[in-house]
């Protein structure tokens, strides 16, 4: 079968029933953004994940970063870890950007976008893909994953590399001991590929507690030495809060400026 390069293919791929249920979510956020905002409060920091940027997204993800400045700072995950931590001062609004999956068109269409917004990002990858083995993930089979080298021109770009497993795997059909494997050995393979410092770790299905057992992933993170470990849950951050349990905010590069109001 052909790689799929534009998302309008991707949603084909969809059966019938989500995508009516998809397009009735969408006139509801459109009639419920008529008085939404960007949270104006100060002292905030909102960690954004997308998936893919395909060729027919380029100008709207184009858009979204314009929109996204013209609210808030970009800061690295570094940063904001920093902010977490409680040593670096907050004093505005900011936005983390991160992707999951380590899809090929992060390269090819999001890289040159973000490197002109000057807005540092972090790649969370299922560590195999550098290994050219291939993750079984859904509706994203006949996609390109990005190869070694890839990563490291991300790298050499001032992006930084996290870890989503080895291969995506679901944490919570797996045991403690298994867990820890899939930690361990992403960050292993990762720092010895790519030569760098794995600090980062993003669960697959990020959902605590319904995707991964939240006390047992944080307990390994924190024993394997990574520095953050980041959700699925929507919401703000702030000073202070636990690097064990950061919300991210799942947007899609498509979406109208009204559905960017309704959820930030």
């Amino acid at each position: 079968m052909p790689i799929l390069n534009n998302y309008s293919d991707l949603v084909r791929k969809y059966n019938w029933k989500r995508q009516i249920r998809t397009g009735l979510r969408d006139i509801a956020i459109f009639i419920m953004s008529a008085s939404a905002n960007v949270n104006s409060s100060k002292e905030w920091l909102r960690v954004l994940f997308y998936h893919h940027i395909f060729d027919d997204e380029r100008k709207d993800f184009e858009r979204q970063l314009k929109f996204l400045k013209n609210h808030a700072d970009f800061i690295s995950m570094d940063n904001a870890v920093e902010i977490f931590e409680n040593k670096l001062k907050v004093d505005g609004r900011y936005f983390c950007l991160t992707f999951d999956d380590g899809l090929k068109n992060c390269v090819t269409n999001a890289l040159p976008i973000l490197l002109e917004y000057k807005c540092p990002t972090i790649f969370y990858i299922p560590a195999n893909i550098i290994q050219n083995i291939t993750p079984q993930i859904p509706y994203m089979e006949n996609i390109e994953y990005l190869t070694l080298d890839d990563c490291k021109k991300l790298i050499d770009n001032g992006m930084a590399i996290g870890s989503h497993t080895v291969n995506h795997t679901p944490l919570i059909d797996l045991n403690e001991s298994e867990v820890r494997s899939e930690l361990l050995d992403s960050k292993k393979i990762i720092e010895t590929k790519l030569q760098i410092e794995c600090k980062h770790f993003a669960p697959p299905w990020g959902k605590p507690n319904k995707h991964f057992n939240l006390e047992t992933v944080t307990k390994l993170t924190k024993e394997i030495r990574y520095k953050s470990l980041v959700t699925t849950e929507r919401g703000l951050n702030f000073r202070g809060a636990d690097p064990f349990n950061i919300k991210r905010d799942h947007i899609i590069a498509s979406w109208k400026d009204y559905q960017l109001r309704y959820f930030l």
